[in-house]
């Protein structure tokens, strides 16, 4: 018996039917209804974005929480006087050695030639004090041989009283002691008088206190003068310029701020954990919101390892914290970037906002899709 060709409705499929090469995931997918096929797509993409978010915490850490730094430098005069010219303006850029401001010089040089006076002087003093001991030195000389003289004449009159008394009179044996006791007391006084001429002077030459004291007093002057002029300590910006000319500067007050080019960073303020994995040296690179669309290579120079929490002093009761809700606030610490190059110099502004994300990890996948991060943060700041 021949069997009847399948109806149409036999050969058809019922709905929700898949085929063999629909047995995947592409194929479950198209077998379910619409809601939970969405249902499945969200909860996928969650999921994704969820485990890339915990592996490039570690493997590619990056926040948004970032301030250009620098070295901020009052410019004080360590002299006191009034300001002649002040060269630059507000917020100039300046080379190191540039000429910031002027104190009016007149009155240092004019100590400067007193104090080579005063050197003059003092040499003066010192020859005419070596002078006077050479002078006491000869009268010295001068007495010791006249006491030389009356020694002798006291052993002759002693021997001649000696040999014949009665040869000599009592006047004339008087007369030999008194000359002898008047050299010895001239060979104490020039002795004497030496002495006072050595201590007045004090050492020759240049080691003599008085040469000393005028030239640590020239050098004094000559480093007030030099004083006068007030330079830039290294390439940076003048900032918080607040004088003019005649206006009285007082040692110690600042005048203006520096804001030095050289040596400026980037504090990354990162999450506690995604500080696992960086390492001194880990490539990074950072978005300036200054400079929508460029991203400037960097380093990680140091990784903090303490900030303030705020602890009572020895001998107080500590503080508590509360968490509010479910999830506690994350504690950050600062991570030093330091830029490769000067491309980002004409950029670098104290206080300016940053974007970072550093190379922690190996994974070229997580560290293409960190690239393209940075890269789509800084395109933002066109608009922020």
């Amino acid at each position: 018996m021949t069997e009847a060709p399948d109806s149409d409705a036999a050969r058809t499929e019922e709905p929700g039917t898949l085929s063999a090469g629909e047995t995947g995931i592409r194929g479950r997918l198209k077998g379910m209804d619409p809601a939970r096929r969405l249902t499945v797509i969200v909860l996928a993409v969650v999921a994704l974005l969820f485990a890339w978010h915990v592996a490039s915490d570690r493997a590619t850490p990056y926040t948004d929480l970032g301030k250009v730094d620098g070295y901020v430098v009052p410019i004080a005069s360590q002299i006191s006087g009034y300001v002649s010219e002040v060269p630059v303006v507000l917020n100039q850029v300046v080379e190191r050695g540039d000429l910031l401001v002027r104190i009016n010089p007149l009155p240092f040089e004019l100590a400067v030639n007193s104090a080579r006076a005063q050197l003059e002087l003092s040499a003066q003093q010192v020859r005419a004090g070596s002078a006077g001991v050479a002078s006491a030195t000869g009268r010295l000389g001068v007495s010791r041989a006249q006491l030389d003289r009356a020694q002798r004449y006291y052993n002759r009159v002693e021997a001649i009283a000696a040999q014949n008394p009665g040869a000599l009179s009592q006047a004339d044996r008087d007369r030999a002691t008194t000359q002898l006791a008047q050299a010895e007391a001239g060979v104490f006084s020039a002795e004497a008088e030496l002495e006072k001429a050595r201590e007045t002077l004090g050492p020759e030459g240049d080691d003599n206190p008085a040469i000393q004291a005028a030239i640590a007093a020239l050098e004094q002057a000559e480093f007030n003068l030099e004083q006068t002029e007030i330079r830039a300590p290294s390439n940076g910006i003048v900032g918080d310029l607040q004088l003019a000319e005649g206006h009285f500067a007082a040692a110690g007050q600042p005048l203006a701020t520096f804001i030095s080019a050289q040596d400026v960073w980037v504090r990354a303020d990162m999450r506690e954990n995604n500080l696992g994995r960086i390492q001194i040296g880990d490539p990074a690179e950072v978005a300036l919101d200054v400079a929508p669309g460029q991203v400037f290579r960097g380093h990680v120079a140091s990784v903090s390892t303490g900030i303030s929490t705020g602890q009572t002093s020895r001998g107080g009761l500590p503080t508590a914290e509360s968490a509010q809700g479910w999830l506690r606030d994350p504690q950050r610490f600062p991570v030093i970037i330091r830029f490769e190059g000067d491309e980002a110099r004409g950029f670098l502004r104290a206080g300016g906002q940053a974007s970072v994300i550093v190379f922690a990890g190996s994974n070229p996948l997580l560290n293409l899709i960190g690239r393209l991060r940075i890269r789509v943060t800084t395109l933002l700041s066109y608009v922020r």
